[in-house]
């Protein structure tokens, strides 16, 4: 499954990028993250929680980060297990374009291999999963700008 698009966020580059790579931000905007931590400059460990159609599963995994250019870019690769539900492999390219000065777009290409019973569903299924998923994620990174902006008034 392959998915490229991009998304606005309503800070500087500096700030975008600050929050991407905050494991407590992150947790609050990943959809399903139960935990995410830190295990070395450029590895987290996290375990997420998910439905896909009839399929539940929780997912424990490690996210790398590699080809890193502050504040500019970075590729994300992870790799989660869900026990009989299966598994989940990708990769994310992510490039961060200043617009203006409150104002940045997000770019990104992902690629993500399933297999077990994650794998059987049906492609329309998984890719509007996909789809809600990060629309949600998107959302949700938002909110947490608009948070901290209430929170400064």
């Amino acid at each position: 499954m392959e998915m490229i698009g991009t998304a606005s966020i309503p800070r500087n580059r500096e700030a975008a990028w600050k929050a991407l790579n905050d494991p407590e931000v992150l947790r609050r905007v990943v959809p399903g993250c139960e935990t995410l931590e830190m295990v070395a400059d450029d590895r987290m460990r996290a375990q997420v929680a998910l439905k896909v159609g009839p399929v539940k599963a929780r997912f424990t995994g490690d996210i790398s980060f590699s080809d890193v250019v502050p504040p500019v870019s970075y590729v994300i690769a992870g790799e989660g297990k869900g026990g009989i539900a299966g598994f989940a492999k990708g990769t994310a390219t992510v490039r961060l374009e200043e617009v203006g000065p409150e104002e940045t777009l997000l770019h990104y290409h992902t690629r993500v291999d399933l297999g077990g019973k994650l794998a059987q569903l049906g492609a329309r299924l998984l890719d509007s999963t996909a789809k809600k998923l990060t629309r949600r994620f998107f959302d949700d990174f938002c909110k947490v700008f608009a948070q901290e902006a209430a929170s400064d008034e």
